[in-house]
């Protein structure tokens, strides 16, 4: 029976790249491993399958019984339902540690970097196995996507050295120019349904004690969503009551401006306040620079519910 290497609910490019890739690694290693998935695939990682030649991986939502590594994050919320009755045999992440706790001991690969698979890359390179051409195009495009091009105060040398050699293995001569064209396809918002979009890239925390729902839209113009902002509101407003939330908040992020208008809907009036130092004006606040969930809006947003 075979191991499994599984991301976080509601997967992101980094997640499903993350799955594919510890998988061969794994595989090769002799310990056969296959990729799954939590939910459905956003267009931008749909397109990164299509361009390098994947199918989507196996849509599984229970592990009891079975083997798994958990790439991409670690707290349990974001996790497979019933993570307590699977064998964890190892976390790879990039975001703040998490509550998952096992009761023996397991691989752990989590470094303060933009993206899980450059610290995938660092895997392969330690452990001296040859990455394929195509899983080096889909590592590297997950890691251009979660560091938005490098200009995420999450990137690092590291992500950008990864990006260089994964490129070359690849054979892609313009990595950057990649990364539009897949902004560009994440920026094809319209005609979508508006829940699709608030569940694009949607994560839930603990954050002590009250359940936050946080979601991000990284697209190359926020006019785009001029005409939807009434719907977006009066969605995630429903999203908060059916999952019993504290808050949710949607950030609009507009990677060209470098910056984000944050929609919130939330029990604590003041609570953009407190962990930003901004005042909401009608439900919306700017935030300049701000592009990173896990580094620039988590944080703040934690410690203001301690």
């Amino acid at each position: 029976m075979p191991n499994y290497a599984v991301g976080h609910k509601t997967p992101d490019s980094d997640s499903i790249c993350s799955a594919i890739a510890l998988s061969y690694l794994k595989t090769t290693l002799g310990e056969e491993t296959v990729p799954a998935r939590l939910g459905e695939l956003s267009p931008e990682t749909l397109f990164i399958l299509d361009k390098f030649g994947f199918e989507q991986p196996e849509l599984k939502t229970s592990f009891a019984g079975e083997g798994i590594y958990i790439v991409d994050h670690s707290d349990r919320i974001q996790g497979p339902d019933d993570i307590d009755e699977a064998t964890i045999l190892g976390i790879i992440d990039h975001h703040k540690l998490g509550d998952i706790t096992t009761s023996t001991p397991l691989e752990i690969w989590v470094r303060p970097v933009g993206c899980t698979n450059t610290i995938i890359k660092m895997m392969y390179d330690f452990y001296d196995v040859e990455i394929p051409k195509n899983i080096a195009g889909a590592m590297m495009c997950a890691i251009l996507s979660d560091t938005v091009i490098f200009k995420s105060p999450t990137c690092t040398t590291a992500d950008i050295k990864c990006v260089e050699a994964l490129a070359e293995i690849a054979g892609i001569s313009d990595a950057k120019a990649l990364g539009m064209e897949m902004f560009a396809v994440k920026s094809a918002v319209l005609g979508t349904p508006i829940r699709d979009l608030v569940l694009r890239d949607f994560k839930d925390f603990n954050m002590h004690g009250n359940l936050v729902g946080i979601g991000q839209l990284e697209v190359l113009d926020l006019a785009i969503f001029d005409d939807m902002k009434l719907e977006l509101f009066a969605d995630i407003a429903k999203l908060k009551a059916e999952g019993n939330r504290h808050t949710v908040l949607l950030l609009l992020t507009d990677i060209m401006k470098e910056g984000s208008e944050m929609l919130v809907i939330s029990d604590n009036a003041d609570l953009t306040e407190k962990a930003y130092g901004k005042t909401l004006v009608d439900g919306k606040v700017w935030l300049d620079g701000v592009l990173s969930r896990k580094k620039q809006v988590v944080p703040p947003l934690q410690d203001s519910l301690a």
